[in-house]
């Protein structure tokens, strides 16, 4: 994916992911944003509320939104759940390096990024 391509990506960070991470991600040209900019302690649907309204893609650690997705049916613009404990902020920034760098469609699916490989899934529910 070409760096243009990343800055169309617009992706909306849960509280989980590091500060340090997300700096990292938009020294690389990607469009982030962090729920931390917006109110701490939110709920997981209000998460995926957010980041609908802003038609953003969410990144998390959280297995919860894909019981959002699967099993409540909750529309969604995109999930990167990352499922890998990441030694360093910058391993965070690295995974999507290497997501992006498959030329993967992330929009409207659910992604898994785990050590070894990544997985993305129709999303039943996308945001309209």
């Amino acid at each position: 994916m070409t760096l243009s391509n990343k800055r169309r990506v617009k992706l909306l960070a849960d509280e989980n992911i590091p500060l340090e991470s997300i700096r990292l991600l938009k020294e690389r040209g990607i469009d982030v944003a962090s729920v931390i900019e917006h109110k701490t302690g939110m709920s997981d649907e209000s998460v995926l509320e957010l980041a609908n309204s802003q038609k953003r893609i969410l990144v998390t650690f959280d297995k919860d939104f894909g019981e959002l997705v699967f099993r409540h049916k909750r529309s969604s613009s995109g999930v990167v759940l990352l499922r890998f404990v990441p030694k360093s902020p910058q391993d965070v920034a690295k995974s999507f390096d290497n997501l992006m760098s498959l030329n993967l469609d992330i929009e409207n699916r659910f992604t898994v990024i785990e050590k070894d490989r990544i997985r993305t899934l129709p999303n039943p529910n996308k945001q309209e």
